[in-house]
C-alpha cells in the first residue's frame, strides 16, 4: 500500500460530499446565469442531491453507497433523456466549478477535480452543438 489518500479522503470525506453537493444544487436555484441547468430538474431537488452525494462518494474514492440502493451508475445513458450540449455541459460545469471554490475545495485537488468533472461532463453531451 502506498499511503496516498484518495481525493475522498482529501476533501474531508462525507461531510465535504455533503457540502459541495448542497452547494451546487444551492448556485442552481440561485443563479440567473444558471436557470437552464436548473430547468432540466424537477421542483423538488432531494432525490437528486442524494443520488449526487451518493455517486461522488464512490466516484472520487469514498465507499460504493451508489451502486448498491440503485444498481450500476450508467450515466451517459440515465441522462440520454436530456438533451446535453455544450452550453449545458457548460453551465453544469460552472456551477460544480464554483461550488467547489465556495466550499474551499482548491490547489491541485481542484485541478484533479476539474479535469474529471470536464471529462466526464464532456462525455454526456448527446447534442451535436
Amino acid at each position: 500500500m502506498t499511503g496516498q489518500k484518495s481525493l475522498y479522503d482529501s476533501i474531508g470525506g462525507v461531510d465535504k460530499i455533503d457540502e459541495l453537493v448542497d452547494r451546487f444544487y444551492d448556485l442552481m436555484s440561485l443563479e440567473e446565469t444558471l436557470s437552464e441547468l436548473r430547468a432540466m430538474h424537477p421542483k423538488d431537488l432531494s432525490n437528486s442531491r442524494e443520488r449526487l452525494k451518493f455517486f461522488l462518494t464512490g466516484w472520487i474514492g469514498g465507499p460504493d453507497i451508489y451502486s448498491p440502493r440503485f444498481g450500476h451508475p450508467m450515466l451517459r445513458a440515465r441522462h440520454l433523456p436530456f438533451k446535453i450540449g455544450i452550453k449545458e455541459r457548460n453551465q453544469w460545469l460552472a456551477c460544480m466549478y464554483q461550488a467547489l471554490a465556495d466550499c474551499g475545495i482548491d490547489g491541485n485537488i481542484a485541478d484533479q477535480l476539474h479535469e474529471s468533472f470536464f471529462n466526464t461532463a464532456d462525455w454526456m453531451r448527446n447534442q451535436p452543438n
